[in-house]
């Protein structure tokens, strides 16, 4: 138990400030524009579906990923980490959960009318899911959080994984309720507050992969003082 508690805190705690369901809802809002509420809780269970079943896909590959392409735990632990840790600086110094010009401009030649709606349908994983919900950092830290779980005995590694199925449903619930209510969000929380809760949770973004990193350098730096 403490096992799945372990995995489901780290997961949650590395992929909520990079899905950042407050930002994310907010450039959702801008490409979705007027349509009614029930569009709205239509795509968001697309976007949460889609989400869930995308890392959990990266989470079921992950290994066989790096042992196909010959890459160690530790190198992915510190390439991964430093990584996350890169991700985590730039959240913590990002200006504001604003979306882009440009997307601001997309979400104005967008129409409520049916073609419109259809059109956002289609566009429920790409980009809705991919990269605007679950971008690549999101990858990066599945590889690592995968190959970061012990493969012996099967008893524990079951138990890691289920930890973290259990953590992306209970982000994917936090999509859809973020996405399918966008437009009273946007009302009631302030851009500000929402940046407030990026910065402390990407603070602790970074001291993840920070720690991640020095798990895979330690045995790398071993091997070669041994060798030497």
């Amino acid at each position: 138990m403490l096992l799945i508690w372990s995995y489901f805190a780290l997961t949650f705690t590395a992929l909520l400030p990079l899905i950042n369901p407050l930002g994310s809802a907010l450039i959702f809002l801008s490409l979705v524009g007027t349509a009614p509420i029930p569009v709205y809780k239509s795509l968001a269970r697309r976007v949460a579906i889609n989400t869930a079943l995308f890392l959990a896909i990266i989470d079921l590959l992950g290994s066989a990923m790096l042992r196909f392409f010959g890459i160690s735990l530790p190198i992915v632990q510190v390439s991964g980490g430093l990584v996350i840790a890169a991700i985590a600086w730039g959240l913590l110094n990002q200006e504001s959960t604003s979306p882009s010009a440009d997307k601001l401009q997309a979400a104005a030649q967008l129409q409520s009318d049916e073609e419109a709606v259809g059109q956002l349908e289609q566009k429920s994983f790409y980009p809705f899911t991919f990269p605007i919900t679950a971008g690549p950092g999101c990858i990066v830290v599945m590889l690592t959080l995968t190959a970061h779980i012990p493969q012996r005995p099967f008893s524990q590694s079951l138990l890691a994984h289920a930890g973290l199925v259990i953590a992306l449903v209970l982000l994917s619930a936090i999509v859809y309720f973020s996405y399918a209510y966008a437009p009273l969000i946007a009302r009631r929380i302030s851009p500000s507050t929402a940046h407030g809760i990026l910065r402390v949770i990407a603070f602790i973004l970074l001291c993840i992969g920070v720690q991640i990193a020095w798990n895979g350098l330690v045995p790398l730096l071993t091997s070669v003082l041994h060798g030497v």
